[in-house]
């Protein structure tokens, strides 16, 4: 959720755009920082009304190498290179030439988002089909011949421990 509304956004650049009060001033009657006050009435005279909506932007490694190249031949500084590009944060800049400068163009890819899978994909544990004995080799017979001893004796073990629970329960409730 923004903090400030498009009204609110258009009303305070409005207000410095009629020409009574400053930055300073209209930011302190509104009870907001001056720096906000210039960038809002910067994206509101390049972009108009659409450059104070909210803007959710996911940029591609081309477009920001583009913007990167542009601040760096016409020398513009950060906040002058987002306002002209429609950024909305200045540091986001900074960050990127910080990434191309480390790894090149392969850094300004946006990163993988979201929290990485801790647990493997499960395996297909389907059984396979019944096949004729006859078709089937030596190695997966015992293999099935293994499954089924494993699985019996499981069963035996867990008959053999209900058994052994009963008589206790059986003896509290006469007591």
């Amino acid at each position: 959720m923004t903090k400030y509304t498009e009204q609110f956004k258009l009303a305070v650049v409005e207000h410095y755009s009629s020409g009574v009060a400053g930055y300073k001033t209209v930011a302190k009657q509104h009870g907001i920082d001056h720096k906000m006050v210039k960038r809002w009435v910067d994206w509101h005279r390049i972009h108009g009304a659409a450059g104070l909506a909210k803007k959710f932007n996911h940029y591609s490694a081309e477009f920001r190498l583009s913007v990167l190249q542009h601040m760096w031949d016409n020398e513009l500084s950060y906040s002058e290179t987002a306002t002209l590009f429609n950024i909305r944060s200045p540091a986001s800049l900074g960050t990127w030439e910080r990434c191309y400068h480390s790894g090149g163009i392969d850094a300004l890819n946006p990163r993988v988002r979201g929290r990485p899978k801790k647990m493997p994909d499960p395996k297909n544990t389907e059984p396979t089909l019944p096949t004729e004995d006859e078709k089937r080799t030596r190695e997966e017979l015992l293999a099935e011949v293994n499954h089924l001893r494993m699985e019996n004796a499981y069963l035996k073990k867990l008959r053999a421990l209900v058994q052994s629970q009963q008589p206790a329960a059986v003896r509290k409730k006469r007591k």
